[in-house]
């Protein structure tokens, strides 16, 4: 999978986390401003801009925009290692977003974390393995997050659905400390603001044989890049170092867009931080 921003993205993103005009930022690239632009549209590279010199201006760091250039990937997961987990990705409206799906071995209960767009993979799966789904915890609730809730809910009315919004209606809002047993597996939710107001982090722990944590983030962050700063840009960035970066070097996560990362793998390549 590719990753969900490309270069050109990651540096429009952060000439507007630091206020940055396209003539300015060109500048610094030894590019003209309408090169800038076809490389932040396209993401490709046609004459080699000055990295280091553009990624000191717009805050990011030069090494790891320089990795990003060179054709940085997380590694590719062995799923198997979490067995109860399922990513489902769906694409509508020319956006294509993660949704995921655990459960207990043994009591066969299952959480969705955000929907997607279509509920019939999901439901398709719940069906094949024989599982009950008990809880949906949205991690923010853009449309593409949630188009596919409506649906489910049809199908399972009984699901607990889970949230930090004060608006959508919810049968539970995440608040600190909050945890929810699935069999074995334990679920925290962590604050994660920033792209979204209620943008919230949900950790899974004590996975059969130890496996390492999993944080489904939303658009907190993705591999190699951030979700956008709709909020606030600067919150974004203190809440990823906060309740993301914190969590132990081989968490795994699982973002709203684009593959799979970890903590280890983002502190040192995501070059927002």
């Amino acid at each position: 999978m590719n990753l969900e921003d490309h270069i050109g993205d990651i540096i429009r993103k952060a000439r507007a986390m630091s206020n940055v005009s396209t003539e300015a930022a060109a500048s610094a690239a030894g590019a003209t401003p309408t090169e800038l632009a076809a490389l932040e549209e396209s993401g490709q590279i046609t004459k080699r801009p000055n990295l280091v010199s553009l990624a000191n201006l717009i805050g990011l760091s030069a090494a790891k925009l320089e990795e990003i250039a060179n054709g940085w990937r997380p590694a590719e997961k062995d799923l198997r290692i979490w067995c109860e987990l399922r990513p489902f990705t769906t694409t509508a409206q020319n956006t294509t977003v993660n949704c995921y799906l655990i459960w207990d071995e043994v009591s066969r209960e299952a959480a969705l974390f955000d929907t997607g767009w279509d509920a019939q993979p999901i439901l398709n799966t719940i069906t094949e393995n024989q599982l009950v789904l008990r809880h949906i915890f949205i991690t923010h609730t853009h449309d593409d997050h949630i188009a596919a809730l409506a649906a489910i809910r049809e199908k399972v009315p009984k699901v607990r659905l889970h949230s930090s919004s004060k608006s959508a209606p919810v049968d539970q809002r995440n608040r600190a400390n909050d945890f929810i047993h699935l069999g074995s597996l334990r679920i925290t939710n962590r604050p994660t603001p920033g792209h979204a107001e209620e943008g919230t982090t949900y950790v899974i722990g004590t996975w059969p044989e130890d496996a390492p944590h999993v944080a489904i983030v939303g658009d907190a962050i993705f591999a190699g890049s951030i979700g956008t700063g709709n909020q606030s840009w600067e919150i974004a960035k203190q809440k990823v170092r906060e309740q993301i970066f914190s969590l132990p070097a081989e968490t795994l996560i699982c973002p709203g867009h684009g593959p799979l990362t970890t903590v280890a793998e983002e502190k040192a390549h995501n070059p927002f931080f």
